[in-house]
């Protein structure tokens, strides 16, 4: 090996020049110079590569890699969305997480943190390249990183609060050790609005445009509660924008649907021959571990409390007060050979597009079996529910699933950060709080959503030969509209539970619950509900939500390697 390596050496530097003082001056092989970057293709490879940033992958990451990715799953684990599932000795940080134990030495928020750092610093590769090129018109592309850099500040600013802002000239300089006196709200609105400027309306596939930036100054303006200004954005990209919602709710998580009418932004993934290097590395963990491809790794399972939510009253409404007071029937602590009733109350038909339950069509591969797909034991933290919208449909299998480096699932499955239904609901909220509030828009925007669950085909039940019975459902499913929004406060409700309903195990539910401000509320409650519902005699070992959880933790490595320059936040 050695000799090889010498002799690998040696050949180099003759076809070089004999290893002269200008090697060091020569790009290495497989690298380009600055210089023969500093033209359109370069920028464009730059470009592309701060897009490729999204899904967490970068050289050099730090901290937990399954962490990194743009589809923030695991957040869901410490709302009231997910079990971390598995077993719980299996990645214990990720179990500490879950439990409210958070030290700030945690991988987890490290490998976050550092992919979004990656991402910011591609962004402002590219502004920078492009000011080094004096000749062409490279508006379009310095708008993209613009809102590329302003994508990857907003996340952030959602998972941490008070982080530095990273300017171009600080890039040049090599100046990352910034201070972090507070939000960055200012930044990120300034690179959103250039973006609005700069681009393009043109929608096209893996890039970002003008509506999209719209869309992303909007939701900015709606956290920081800017109501008005939030609406004006959200409502145009509603009204006037090229988007509109899929037909059916399914094709937003299966390759028949990507890129399709309702997908605003998403992250591209692909399933490759052999090992998917463009596949979803960071939701590799998030299969049954087991099922009818006998994947890994069982982690990513849904409540009980989710899947309470999504009962309805019997008139095809949710039970917005109340749904926690019943549990919809399930199969925990019984074993696959023993018998097991589905529940036969009205549902929403979503619950079974979100989570699988025993004796419901698993993605086309037949009627889930129960415990043998589950890997946890019933002694664990987990419950007896499986993902759906992350894992492969039968029919797309070959398509779809990708191979990572120790026989992982790396899916061909693109990710929505931003699409359509939440657009209309984000739009919803923002005319529910603004100054004059428009219930009536609220109330359309809401049943707009809700009527494409109502007339989308839904899930169909399986004879004992796992063939679907003609016209008939797996439940009872039952969902209307709404007929009316009475009060400010009776909206305010409808719509913050829509979000859920429509947007379960899409990694947006512990922000949303944070901005509103009822995260301890909601989630102690949750602690206290699943721990009976999941008969859970130790759930003492979760520690109550308490107001510092609403920002995570700066990671201990990122403080110790600024030197001291940023400051943990509050109560850490």
């Amino acid at each position: 090996m050695k000799k090889k390596t010498i002799f690998s050496i040696l050949l180099t530097c003759a076809m070089l020049g004999a290893c002269s003082d200008t090697f060091t001056e020569i790009a290495p092989t497989g690298a380009l110079s600055d210089e023969a970057l500093q033209n359109a293709t370069g920028i464009d490879l730059k470009l592309t590569a701060a897009y490729s940033a999204m899904d967490g992958e970068r050289v050099n990451r730090l901290g937990e890699g399954v962490s990194a990715g743009g589809d923030n799953w695991w957040t869901d684990v410490v709302a009231d969305d997910a079990h971390r599932g598995s077993t719980d000795g299996d990645n214990t940080e990720l179990f500490q997480l879950e439990i409210l134990d958070w030290q700030t030495g945690n991988s987890w928020f490290l490998g976050r943190w550092s992919a979004l750092f990656g991402g910011v610093n591609q962004a402002n590769a590219v502004l920078t390249l492009i000011d080094q090129v004096p000749d062409g018109d490279f508006s379009q592309q310095k708008g993209e990183a613009l809102f590329l850099r302003g994508y990857f500040n907003f996340e952030l600013q959602k998972f941490y609060g008070n982080v530095p802002f990273i300017s171009v000239e600080n890039a040049v300089n090599l100046e990352f050790n910034q201070p972090n006196p507070g939000p960055i709200w200012t930044e990120i609105e300034a690179d959103f609005q250039a973006a609005i400027d700069l681009l393009g309306s043109e929608v096209i596939t893996g890039r970002t445009n003008s509506w999209v930036a719209k869309a992303f100054l909007g939701k900015v303006y709606l956290y920081q509660e800017k109501w008005d200004e939030a609406f004006t954005l959200l409502n145009e990209v509603v009204t006037e924008g090229p988007y509109s919602l899929n037909t059916e709710y399914v094709n937003n998580f299966n390759l028949a649907g990507e890129n399709s009418s309702e997908a605003v932004f998403s992250i591209e993934f692909v399933a490759d021959d052999g090992r998917s290097y463009n596949g979803n590395g960071a939701g590799t963990l998030n299969f049954p571990g087991g099922g009818p491809l006998g994947t890994c790794c069982g982690f990513y399972q849904p409540t009980q409390d989710l899947v309470n939510a999504y009962q309805t009253d019997g008139s095809g409404l949710p039970l917005l007060d109340t749904f926690a007071d019943t549990d919809v029937a399930s199969d925990y602590g019984i074993e696959s050979a023993e018998p097991f009733t589905l529940h036969t109350g009205p549902l929403d038909p979503r619950l079974d597009y979100t989570v699988s339950r025993r004796g419901v069509d698993y993605n086309g591969f037949g009627n889930n079996p129960g415990k043998e797909w589950i890997r946890a034991t019933f002694a664990d933290v987990s419950g007896p529910y499986l993902p759906k919208k992350n894992v492969y449909q039968a029919d797309e299998v070959d398509a779809n699933r990708g191979i990572g480096g120790w026989g992982s699932e790396w899916s061909g499955i693109n990710y929505n950060i931003m699409r359509f239904a939440d657009v209309l609901l984000l739009a919803a909220e923002a005319a529910v709080e603004k100054s004059s509030p428009d219930l009536p828009v609220a109330l359309e925007y809401v049943n707009r959503v809700r009527n494409r669950a109502k007339n989308m085909t839904y899930v169909q039940a399986l004879d004992a030969d796992n063939a679907p019975i003609p016209d008939t459902d797996a439940a009872n499913y039952q969902i209307e509209p709404y007929a009316s929004f009475p009060d400010q406060a009776f909206a305010r409700k409808a719509v913050r539970f829509e979000r859920r309903l429509e947007l379960g195990m899409e990694g947006h539910r512990l922000f949303d619950l944070r901005r509103w401000g009822v995260a301890e509320e909601v989630i102690n409650t949750y602690i206290a509900n699943e721990a009976e519902d999941i008969n859970q005699s130790d759930y003492g070992r979760f520690r109550t939500y308490v107001d510092k959880y609403n920002l995570c933790p700066i990671p201990l490595t990122a403080i110790d390697q600024s030197g001291g320059i940023l400051e943990q936040n509050p109560g850490y």
